[in-house]
């Protein structure tokens, strides 16, 4: 079925709502944890938080291309659900803490399985919705669903806690990750996301071989730049800088995530007609533009309109970014390809959040011109690596003999069989046996795979 509405694809329809609801009790999550730590650290509340946003980041990078392999073992919603089912076991775990150690153990072992899950259910949407319209809109509401968290999480946990305690808004989230375990189970995505042939090691060295995905991680670092200052200096800027309250800190982080979701919703019109490249790289400009500006004196109303700059140009580079994995590879190697995305990205926000805050706290304006060079420096190396991204590359194979599991649908096998013991009939579907690849000279759209281990010169 071919339709621009993704939402009426009933399994998308289902992971989608999964996502809302993890999403929501991730946040109620996030309030709670840095209440637990003002409770067992007090003044160090801010370490505590330190540690285990780096504990995270150390879990994403570690965990997550060791999850590519995942597929091979488990049908897809199965692993899925279970993930999710194990997410809300460990958050809540989080209830009954009573040492900063035991955070610290709880959040490696929450992002371990986040790692895992994260790449699984972004390689599994592209089998869901194989029109490029339709997916396209998919990583729009995807974009959409992260800032609506951002903006009612916060909200609705402090509704919550004016006649609950914290340790309530772990429990209401272990319920929001058992529904969303439900609807992943009942979604019926079982096959939707072919498990990797090349595993996880295949994934980091193809994916830095391909020109325009070393661009978009050149640029990861460009949003990981923007994103570590607002999170970690907001707070600073608008409380001790302008001298400002809590109901101010929170409107900042509200532009942000209003500019981020006006992208994200006029967005996919403008890949449809210009492509990925031009709206990333403008992406990385901005975002290099808006901390530039931060590295001057700003009164509230003027940091309000830069966040909401930052927000926007952190959605350029992010939304699309599916799009451009997913043109990348084939099929078989989606599971891979995202989790060496997922692995790499993380690395550069393992990098800007600590040094955000470090150089935050010796000045702002300093802090700002640093992640600014970081942010530039991103988008000049995405503007190099991507190139002219041309759709086809002319390229030479040698001859090769070799056995995978191959159909007969793609330029590499166009190939009858003998009949045989040894030989399967033809057919039409996926098959394995061995066979000769004769040297040849064509091309075509050009993807790192079992044939195209080299990306062209």
């Amino acid at each position: 079925m071919r339709t621009t509405t993704p939402l009426a694809v009933p399994a998308f329809r289902r992971l989608y709502l999964a996502q809302l609801f993890t999403l929501l009790g991730t946040g109620f999550t996030t309030v709670a944890l840095a209440l637990l730590a003002h409770v067992l650290a007090g003044g160090r509340a801010g370490v505590v938080l330190g540690v285990a946003l780096a504990v995270k980041m150390l879990a994403s990078i570690t965990v997550a291309p060791l999850a590519a392999n995942l597929a091979d073992r488990w049908p897809i919603d199965r692993t899925l659900g279970a993930l999710t089912l194990a997410r809300g076991l460990l958050v809540c775990s989080l209830a009954f803490v009573t040492a900063e150690w035991q955070i610290y153990l709880a959040m490696f072992l929450l992002n371990a399985c986040a790692a895992a899950y994260t790449p699984l259910f972004q390689a599994s949407i592209p089998g869901i919705l194989p029109d490029e319209a339709a997916y396209t809109r998919a990583l729009s509401l995807s974009r959409l669903a992260y800032d609506l968290e951002n903006l009612l999480s916060p909200v609705l946990a402090a509704a919550a806690l004016t006649w609950l305690s914290f340790h309530a808004l772990f429990y209401a989230n272990a319920v929001l990750f058992a529904v969303a375990a439900a609807l992943i189970f009942t979604a019926g995505v079982s096959g939707a996301a072919s498990p990797s042939s090349g595993g996880w090691l295949f994934g980091l060295r193809a994916y830095l071989q391909t020109p325009r995905l070393r661009a978009l991680l050149a640029l990861s670092l460009s949003v990981a730049a923007g994103s570590a200052m607002l999170i970690v200096n907001t707070v600073v800027y608008v409380q001790e800088r302008l001298g400002s309250g809590p109901e101010e800190t929170a409107l900042a982080f509200a532009f942000a995530g209003g500019g981020s979701m006006l992208v994200a919703l006029v967005l996919p019109r403008w890949l449809m007609r210009a492509g990925d490249r031009i709206p990333v790289l403008s992406g990385g400009l901005l975002l290099t533009g808006a901390l530039l500006i931060g590295s001057q004196s700003l009164t509230l109303a003027e940091l309000y309109a830069l966040w909401f700059v930052l927000g926007a140009g952190t959605s350029l580079v992010q939304t699309p970014a599916g799009r451009i994995i997913q043109r990348s590879c084939q099929p078989a190697e989606r599971g891979a390809y995202f989790a060496a995305h997922f692995a790499l990205s993380h690395l550069c926000w393992l990098l800007c959040y600590p040094l955000a805050g470090f150089l935050g706290a010796r000045g702002l304006e300093q802090s700002f011109a640093v992640m600014a060079a970081l942010a530039g420096g991103g988008a000049l190396l995405g503007a190099a690596f991507w190139g002219s991204d041309a759709g086809e590359l002319l390229h030479r194979h040698a001859g090769l003999r070799h056995t995978h599991a191959h159909s007969h649908h793609d330029h590499h096998h166009d190939h009858h069989h003998t009949h045989g013991p040894d030989h399967p009939a033809n057919t039409d579907g996926v098959h394995t046996h061995e066979h000769e690849h004769p040297e040849l000279e064509h091309s075509h759209h050009f993807t790192i795979d079992a044939h195209h281990l080299r990306w062209p010169h």
